[in-house]
C-alpha cells in the first residue's frame, strides 16, 4: 500500500488488464484490512482516495478466481462507510394501528 497514482495505475492496465482512465473506481485494500485506496479518473483528471479505520477492518467481497471482483455502487458506498452489505438486516415498519394520524400517538381509554 506504499503505492502512489502512477503505480496503482499500472497495476490496474497490467495486473487487471483495465483501462484505469475509463470512469472505473479501482480499490485496493491494505494487508491488515484497515486501510483502502481508490483510483478514479473523473473525465478531467486522476483521483486517489484513502481511509484507514481506526479500529476493524473493511467488509470485502471474496472473489472466486483470484481476479477483480465488480461491485454496484452502492455497494462500494456500503464498503467505504463501513456496513456489512453481504447480511443486510430488514425490519418491518411499525403497524398504524391505533395510532393518531396527527400526533403518531395512542389514544387513551378510560
Amino acid at each position: 500500500m506504499r503505492c502512489g497514482m502512477n503505480s496503482f495505475e499500472l497495476k490496474v492496465q497490467q495486473g487487471l488488464g483495465r483501462d484505469p482512465h475509463g470512469g472505473e473506481v479501482f480499490c485496493f485494500r491494505g494487508r491488515k484490512g484497515d486501510l483502502v485506496k481508490a483510483l478514479w479518473h473523473d473525465g478531467v483528471g486522476m483521483s486517489l482516495y484513502l481511509k484507514r479505520l481506526e479500529a476493524g477492518k473493511f467488509i470485502w467481497p471474496v472473489s472466486q478466481n483470484g481476479c477483480a471482483v465488480p461491485v454496484s455502487a452502492a455497494q462500494l458506498g456500503y464498503l467505504l462507510k463501513w456496513i456489512d452489505w453481504r447480511n443486510p438486516r430488514w425490519t418491518q415498519r411499525p403497524s398504524k394501528a391505533g395510532r393518531s394520524p396527527a400526533l403518531g400517538f395512542r389514544h387513551a381509554t378510560c
